[in-house]
């Protein structure tokens, strides 16, 4: 069983910087395109970055382009968003996915993802 267990969220000032993990437990998923996805009160779950696991090639959601920095340690099968000059609309639920294995590509819809962490929360005060 696959498990991804998400941390490193917390309350935050407007500018401020927050640095999410994402490790993964049980039968890893190395190999698997992963990112990290965010849904706000009232809101639809959101594509915020995500990462080809060989590659690092990355892909970011307009919104996070230039403040928030998607890596990964290949060897420890985890996954960081580092998160700068956050603002009061990045507070949400942060949850990390994994694409199932062989799929082509990183992808911005989260239908498209087969493992989901349980969330950490970020709220940043203004």
């Amino acid at each position: 069983q696959v498990q991804l267990v998400e941390s490193g969220g917390g309350l935050v000032q407007a500018g401020d910087s927050l640095r999410l993990s994402c490790a993964q437990s049980g039968r890893t998923l190395s190999g698997h395109h992963m990112a990290w996805f965010r849904q706000a009160p009232g809101k639809e779950r959101e594509f915020v970055a995500g990462i080809r696991w060989y590659s690092g090639t990355t892909k970011y959601a307009d919104s996070v382009k230039g403040r928030f920095t998607m890596t990964r340690d290949i060897g420890e099968n985890t996954v960081y968003l580092q998160m700068d000059s956050l603002i009061p609309e990045d507070t949400a639920v942060y949850y990390c996915a994994a694409r199932a294995r062989g799929s082509w590509d990183i992808s911005i819809g989260y239908h498209d993802y087969a493992y989901w962490g349980q969330g950490t929360q970020v709220t940043v005060s203004s």
